[in-house]
């Protein structure tokens, strides 16, 4: 009898260190900008939104991080910072779960988004699952690709947004054209920003990085002018857009200090990474009312 308490406990176990693989911290950092391109041009409430959505959500997550988590755990073992919201450690016998329950949740909600969408959606679809399973997976490994590390990153926050307004028949406009290379940039930023405290222990892995071959000061300066860019773009947007240029602000604060950051103090770039994390939450709110303005004006 006493076996199947223990039993259920273990599968509970398991369960839950593959929800904790998908990040549930960033889940909002990749549903947010398919909802909110979608309802901003359809106006309206629909079963493709809540299904969206909740793709980007969770189903979407799992499989950029869990992927990750799977063939980065030699590697993630002599990392510090993993183990946590910055990054799971996970057991190699969930392993083989993972990447099921990554392409068990994925597949239904891809079904539907393709069977409700156009050429368009379906191109940046496939480019969205493409650059999750890429970035991580074998022989391709984008992410130990230095450059392309942080294009392909970046392309795991945008590509739902492009998803977002294809689906609802957005037309390509110079100032979403603004928008999204605002946001492009913004995203390279923050995976190279992100990248300078991993420089010893990637090192010490043989895993390349824009941070590993630039170096942890030009790469903080890259993300800095990729910042302070993307802010640029967004005051050549319509109105309300130029107030989604003080959004970069923060960021650009949280990250100055280490302007002259070295290789070897590259760690204590994690102190502005937690901060970060949280920025982006602050900066959500205030994008949210800028929606908010846009809707009504």
């Amino acid at each position: 009898m006493s076996a199947h308490p223990s039993g259920r406990a273990g599968v509970g176990g398991a369960i839950a260190q593959i929800v904790l693989s998908s990040r549930p911290i960033s889940w909002i950092n990749t549903a947010f900008p398919f909802a909110a391109a979608y309802l901003l041009t359809t106006r309206e409430v629909d079963l493709t939104l809540v299904i969206g959505a909740v793709y980007f959500l969770i189903p979407y997550n799992l499989a950029m991080y869990g992927i990750n988590d799977v063939f980065d755990y030699a590697s993630d073992l002599a990392n510090p910072r993993k183990g946590g919201i910055e990054g799971a450690l996970l057991s190699p016998r969930l392993h083989r779960a993972t990447l099921w329950a990554a392409a068990l949740t994925n597949i239904p909600f891809l079904v539907y988004l393709v069977a409700v969408g156009n050429p368009a959606s379906w191109i940046w679809l496939a480019v969205s699952v493409f650059a999750v399973i890429a970035y991580s997976a074998p022989v391709l490994r984008f992410k130990e690709r230095p450059f392309l590390d942080s294009l392909t990153s970046s392309t795991h926050f945008v590509s739902p947004a492009i998803v977002g307004l294809a689906l609802a028949g957005a037309p390509v406009t110079p100032a979403v054209v603004l928008t999204l290379s605002a946001f492009f940039l913004w995203g390279m930023a923050a995976h190279a920003f992100g990248a300078v405290q991993d420089i010893g222990p990637d090192r010490e892995a043989g895993i390349s990085s824009i941070a590993t071959v630039i170096g942890a000061r030009a790469t903080v300066r890259l993300a800095l002018v990729l910042w302070v860019v993307a802010g640029a773009a967004m005051l050549l947007t319509p109105w309300p857009g130029p107030l989604a240029a003080v959004l970069a602000l923060p960021y650009l604060v949280n990250a100055a200090p280490w302007w002259n950051v070295t290789d070897t103090t590259s760690a204590s770039t994690n102190r502005a990474w937690r901060r970060f994390i949280a920025l982006n939450y602050v900066a959500g709110f205030l994008a949210t009312m800028i929606l908010i303005l846009a809707w009504v004006s």
